[in-house]
This record gives C-alpha cells, structure tokens and sequence, in this order.
C-alpha cells in the first residue's frame, strides 16, 4: 500500500513539473502554428530579425522589444504603462504559450501597438518559432 502511494505522489509532482509545464505550451504552439493559413514553413532567425525591427508607429520607432526588452527570459516592461511584462522565452515562461485564443489574442494587440497593423500568419509563425528556440 505505501509503495502505491508513492508511485501516486511520485506521478503528482512530475505532472506538475516544468517538463510537463513545456510540454503544455508546445501542445499550445503546434496549435496556433497550424492554424496559420497559406504558409508552409516559419524560420526562427527570421522571427528575430521581425523582432529586433524598428517600425515607425505614431511617429515614434518601436519594435517587440521595446517592452520586452533583448532578454527574452527576463521580465519587460510595457513602454507606456510601465506594466512588468513576464518573460517570453518558451524555455523560462512556458505557461504562455498553452491557449491558443491567448496567443492570438496578443498577437493582435501587440502587433497593432507595434507596427500600426496586424501581423500576418508568416510574421507571426516565424515569432513563435523564434521564442520556441529561446
């Protein structure tokens, strides 16, 4: 009887573990990818060029990381709140990627704050591969 619970306790703490956590927003990932339409393929160093690129919106230049700064396992801050942003690296904050509808969700508010417009399926899948490789 004790040897069964410990295998219970022992099944509770690695379902609760960050390798189950990244598993999670891998799921989370795969599902958006997917749902990106009319692309074939994302690149990862492209999602990072887009990242780093300064995009002239309401006369001042911005990118993804004004407010989430060039670290992406550290916290950022939001540029005209001052709001802490948590990290977006996969690898440190993966509890962010596990909803789908969040991921558009914020997507499309950023993009629009960022460039004055919505990102396209390309720009966005070539992100998301550029913070999966984080």
């Amino acid at each position: 009887m004790k040897r069964l619970m410990n295998i219970s306790l022992l099944l509770v703490l690695v379902s609760l573990s960050p390798v189950s956590a990244m598993a999670g927003s891998i799921e989370g990932v795969d599902a958006f990818l997917q749902q990106l339409k009319g692309v074939s393929s994302f690149d990862a160093a492209r999602g990072k060029d887009f990242w780093m690129k300064q995009y002239p919106a309401d006369g001042k230049p911005r990118s993804c990381s004004t407010c989430h700064g060039d670290n992406l396992s550290k916290n950022g801050k939001h540029a005209k709140t001052g709001k802490t942003i948590d990290p977006m690296a996969v690898s440190v904050n993966p509890e962010r990627y596990t909803k789908v509808k969040k991921i558009k969700k914020w997507f499309k508010r950023n993009c629009k704050w960022t460039l004055g417009r919505e990102c396209t399926a390309q720009e966005q899948g070539d992100v998301i591969q550029y913070l999966r490789s984080l």
